[in-house]
């Protein structure tokens, strides 16, 4: 695919980073799962992340990375995660929504105010809320990582107000949430697979799609809709995660190994993917596209009412989404 050798640009790969053939030294060996190619940021956090763990440890703990969807899709390997089959997952909470409810209500529209806002909200009070949440469902939350942010692209006209959206069709997930929000910005939801958007925009079937920068810059679809708008509208955590079964296998000591190394790896996987960010806008702009940053987002957010009111229902959920809010 064009532009793919940028996804892992600038990712350094260390020689300390566990290997299978290096896991078989190790007392205690972690097989970790990971659907996307080596040179990813996430699996480059997760090797971060192991190659502390094997030095913290006197190499006696490896973490063995399996990316590519080599051990399953995200949510196949959640479950194994579950069950104690594989050690270890990073996934989007996205593909945990079934099992640990509280994740869906990160997944709405403008609730975070930017990467930095939703990073202080994992990393504090909320996030040790939402882990506990996890440990439920016998998994235990080790890391949060950024996933990007989502905005809108289209190949008519730029779009800085909302009523710029009017009429425009917009490929989205199959998801109701995205549906709806779509329909409460007056834009047409056309759910369909990803990989029909770049000659479905090319052939106007549809106008634009919404995604992140990378996803912007390698799938090519800057080169069929050059109009990008950075309403950054959803902004999904990503978690690695442990099985709890396997976590009760290790020693106080060495879950705060485990642990540490977690939260110091999502540090690097953060810093890789705002490289990435930087990295792919500065691609986008250099091929054509016009990258409209001033967005008064009030009547975006304002717009959501009717979407908040539909699936944030019980007083729980809206405390939550409130104290999302407030944190500074």
């Amino acid at each position: 695919m064009k532009h793919v050798t940028r996804l892992c640009a600038g990712l350094l790969i260390s020689a300390a980073w566990v290997t299978a053939s290096a896991a078989a030294d190790c007392e205690i060996t972690l097989r970790s799962s990971d659907t996307h190619p080596d040179g990813y940021p996430t699996v480059a956090g997760v090797k971060s992340m192991a190659a502390e763990v094997r030095e913290k440890s006197n190499n006696r703990i490896c973490i063995e990375v399996f990316p590519s969807s080599q051990l399953g899709e995200e949510k196949d390997t959640i479950e194994q995660t579950q069950f104690g089959v594989i050690d270890m997952v990073r996934a989007s909470f996205g593909s945990f929504n079934d099992i640990v409810p509280i994740t869906q209500l990160t997944s709405m529209p403008y609730l975070f105010k930017s990467e930095d806002h939703m990073h202080r909200v994992m990393d504090g009070p909320i996030g040790e809320e939402i882990a506990e949440a996890f440990a439920e469902k016998d998994l235990i939350a080790l890391a949060y990582y950024d996933g990007g942010a989502r905005s809108f692209y289209n190949s008519e006209r730029p779009i800085r107000t909302v009523e710029d959206l009017k009429g425009l069709k917009f490929r989205v997930m199959q998801n109701d949430v995205f549906v709806d929000m779509m329909d409460a910005l007056g834009a047409n939801a056309t759910p369909m697979p990803y990989g029909e958007v770049y000659s479905s925009i090319q052939t106007g079937v549809i106008d634009g799609a919404e995604n992140n920068f990378p996803s912007y810059d390698t799938s090519g679809h800057a080169e069929v809709a050059k109009y990008f708008t950075l309403d950054q509208h959803l902004m999904v955590p990503e978690l690695v995660a442990v099985s709890k079964s396997s976590w009760e296998k290790l020693t106080p000591e060495d879950q705060e190994i485990l642990r540490t190394a977690a939260r110091n790896s999502a540090t690097v996987q953060r810093q890789l993917w705002a490289d990435q960010e930087a990295a792919s806008e500065a691609a986008v702009l250099e091929e054509g596209a016009e990258i409209i940053k001033d967005v008064d987002k009030t009547a975006f957010i304002e717009a959501m009412a009717p979407v908040y009111e539909k699936y944030v229902t019980t007083p729980d959920a809206k405390d939550l989404i409130e104290r999302i809010r407030a944190t500074e």
